[in-house]
């Protein structure tokens, strides 16, 4: 029997710029209900912002713009899943074509970016092949659709996907099998692209095996822990605080708890999470961060959802970039 969900999942989300950065490179967007007819979806990406990826700010907006309208269209095709064939035929979309297409739109909303926007240039100057243009764009992108019948995920490039499920487990289901190295990561600039997109996929026919919690986040709230034990803690935490606070509570905090973690990872944090609706997370299943999870540069101050901090997060969030603006960061170097 297919549960017809119809209740609205609670978001939120927010995005921080790293200390020192010129321009936050990541972007992020929430949209639907979680319904048939209108899915959830969640994105988030990290533009590259060193110097040979000058318009990546630009790119993480076209990333999760396209992946928006893209999610929202295959959400609504699930709408029929429940039909014979149809789930099978919906994951070999979701697993061959969608991210072939993601990358096609993306690439096309690039291009005609950069020629609406040429730099001035000598005129005997050789014109770029195709693919150095892309570079110039270069960013990573986390997405998920989630409807009353189906939860699907797709990755490309650092950052992380953490799932808190049905019966409290943490799961990380798109965390590579080895952790990239440094800043070294996949791109959509990247000459294959679609190939390196990582999938989860998730048939939900009943709605109390829904996840509880789902949270996107780029690599600069990771980074800020010593281990991938301290990021699991902070979800856990997380999910705590919004079991007791509910989503209204966590929202005028999560800017806190992002800026503290971008003061220790030097980089720009962006986090959108979705709660769902009706249930909050049991607070015994999410212990709050302790000091063996705390930031790298100091143990005592955790950017968790475990209490106060001690230094009030100050940085702007989400400063919509310039589509004519090449402001970049030199700090941080991507393999293409």
């Amino acid at each position: 029997m297919v549960t017809l969900g119809v209740r609205r999942w609670e978001t939120l989300a927010d995005s921080v710029q790293g200390v020192g950065k010129r321009r936050n490179q990541d972007w992020y967007d929430c949209r639907g209900t979680g319904s048939g007819t209108d899915p959830l979806i969640l994105a988030v990406a990290d533009g590259h912002g060193s110097a040979v990826h000058a318009r990546s700010a630009v790119g993480a907006r076209f990333a999760v713009d396209r992946f928006l309208e893209l999610a929202a269209a295959f959400g609504r095709a699930a709408l029929d899943c429940h039909e014979p064939g149809r789930l099978v035929r919906l994951m070999t979309y979701a697993r061959d074509d969608f991210p072939r297409a993601l990358v096609h739109e993306w690439r096309r909303e690039a291009l005609g970016h950069w020629d609406r926007h040429r730099p001035v240039v000598e005129e005997a100057a050789r014109e770029p092949r195709p693919e150095e243009k892309l570079v110039l764009y270069g960013t990573t992108l986390i997405g998920a659709v989630l409807t009353p019948w189906l939860f699907v995920a797709w990755q490309l490039g650092d950052g992380d996907l953490a799932v808190v499920e049905h019966d409290g487990a943490l799961s990380r289901p798109l965390a590579p099998a080895v952790e990239e190295l440094g800043d070294e990561t996949e791109s959509l600039c990247g000459r294959e692209a679609w190939r390196a997109m990582r999938m989860h996929w998730a048939p939900l026919f009943e709605e109390a095996r829904a996840p509880r919690l789902v949270v996107l986040s780029t690599d600069g709230l990771s980074k800020s822990f010593a281990s991938a034990d301290g990021y699991r803690e902070f979800v856990m935490g997380l999910a705590g605080r919004l079991a007791e606070e509910g989503g209204a509570g966590v929202r005028k905090v999560l800017p806190e708890w992002l800026a503290q973690a971008s003061r220790y990872s030097g980089d720009d944090t962006t986090l959108a999470a979705a709660l769902r609706p009706g249930e909050a997370p049991a607070t015994a299943d999410a212990p709050a961060p302790v000091s063996d999870s705390a930031p790298v540069a100091d143990a005592s101050a955790a950017a968790g959802p475990d209490g106060a901090l001690e230094h009030p997060g100050a940085t702007d969030a989400r400063t919509p970039p310039d589509p004519a603006d090449g402001d970049v960061d030199k700090e941080r170097k991507t393999e293409t």
